[in-house]
């Protein structure tokens, strides 16, 4: 929903999704699973109660990275979300992770969901 351009090499970013959205999208088109979520992440979050709760928390890190890091366009493989729980971490790939490169910068995230909202937080250190 929001995110800060990068200022002196910081910056925030900030997403929030309704899981059921993205429940009903992915119902509607199986194959959009596949474009947006690597192998990892899918099974990470089919391994769960409710797929789309985790599957929606990572979407919404694909996009807060994105703005974080202060690119233009989303693309939701260069992004992958590694783990849960405590441990969830960041694997950068393609411009995601030539961005981080030229800015000489690390990204940290957070994610969340209830039983109707998923948010992330990333900031760049």
């Amino acid at each position: 929903m929001s995110g800060a351009g990068l200022d002196g090499g910081r910056g925030v970013g900030l997403d929030l999704l309704e899981i059921e959205r993205l429940e009903r999208a992915l119902e509607r088109h199986p194959k959009l699973a596949g474009r947006l979520f690597t192998d990892g992440e899918l099974a990470y979050s089919r391994s769960r109660a409710r797929p789309g709760q985790h599957l929606a928390a990572r979407f919404c890190a694909k996009e807060a990275v994105t703005k974080a890091l202060g690119l233009a366009v989303m693309a939701p493989h260069e992004v992958e979300v590694l783990g849960g729980g405590a441990t969830v971490a960041l694997r950068l790939h393609g411009a995601a992770r030539a961005r981080a490169a030229q800015l000489g910068v690390q990204v940290a995230i957070s994610l969340t969901h209830s039983q109707g909202l998923a948010g992330a937080v990333a900031v760049v250190r």
